[in-house]
């Protein structure tokens, strides 16, 4: 395209761009262009998570391994930290305070021991769960991966954890006359429930944490108010007998106490049905399918937030 200058002489203009006039949503289109960390959709983000399944593992280890490198006593920490807790706990509340009305001493001592672990490995996931995102904003801004990834293998960690204290839980339980059995294979589908559960309740703290970062300071008082409410130290139907009904309804249907009894009940002879509430299978797994899943898409809405600002 020409066209005559005052001077006679002609000058050429450049023609017109075949992009103007297009918005910038529209250009990107044109171009295959994306937003940079853009949150993916679910099925993909699952698909992503999934090709991360190596890295989830190997953090959860690596973090497991580095949690006691510097005490002395290493990884023995890890099973004693929670024995010690139990034995706290039988002194004041069993001795002291007689929370074990209604149980033998054989009963008694593995249903606290397998409560404190129990209720341990719940809460060690939400901790975790609240610093996953804001404990470790170096590598979530110097590297591109699925954010869950973080609080997944937490959850993951504090199931290997269990795993050592679960050693000590079948020592105690044999220790006062509860032999093992086939009912002990309930174990499995109960802890499997439970980190599930765990798993969608760490989501739902790191995407909270992560704009909250006081939220970490506190969790532990809600965590230790959550513990009274479940019994870890006794029995909800014994101890709350002469209070209304639906007292110890909501306190039995609460996810913790569901988790700990369905441990109880697999693994102490002395424990019966009779302890748990009706449908309790049920409700288990109610508990851990609503949780992971609305907690999976939770912390998948905020998934392009995390990291900025």
């Amino acid at each position: 395209m020409s066209e005559t200058t005052h001077d006679g002489g002609v000058a050429v203009s450049a023609a017109p761009s075949p992009d103007d006039g297009l918005s910038p949503a529209e250009l990107a289109a044109k171009y295959g262009l994306s937003v940079s960390g853009a949150r993916p959709g679910l099925s993909e983000y699952v698909r992503q998570l999934w090709g991360r399944r190596h890295f989830i593992l190997a953090f959860s280890q690596a973090k497991l391994t580095a949690q006691y490198s510097q005490a002395k006593l290493g990884q023995v920490w890890q099973v004693a930290t929670p024995l010690l807790n139990a034995v706290v706990y039988y002194l004041i509340f069993g001795l002291i305070l007689g929370t074990k009305k209604g149980m033998t001493q054989e009963v008694f001592i593995p249903f606290l021991v397998t409560g404190v672990f129990v209720f341990t490995f719940t809460q060690s996931s939400v901790m975790a769960g609240v610093r996953a995102i804001s404990g470790n904003l170096g590598l979530v801004r110097a590297l591109h991966f699925p954010r869950a990834s973080l609080p997944i293998s937490f959850a993951l960690q504090q199931l290997q954890q269990l795993m050592f204290s679960m050693i000590v839980l079948f020592i105690v339980a044999i220790g006062f006359g509860s032999y093992p059995s086939l009912s002990w294979l309930l174990i499995i589908p109960a802890l499997a429930l439970q980190f599930l559960f765990n798993t969608g309740l760490a989501l739902i703290m790191a995407r909270a944490g992560s704009k909250t970062p006081d939220l970490a300071q506190l969790m532990p008082f809600v965590m230790r108010t959550w513990m009274y409410a479940s019994g870890v130290m006794f029995s909800i139907p014994i101890m709350l007998e002469g209070h209304p009904q639906w007292v110890a309804d909501v306190l039995q249907w609460n996810p913790a106490a569901i988790y700990m009894d369905l441990v109880r009940f697999a693994l102490i002879d002395g424990y019966g049905t009779e302890n748990l509430p009706p449908h309790v299978w049920a409700v288990s797994v109610g508990w851990a399918v609503l949780v992971a899943v609305g907690g999976f898409v939770y912390f998948w809405k905020s998934e392009e937030r995390y990291g900025r600002g």
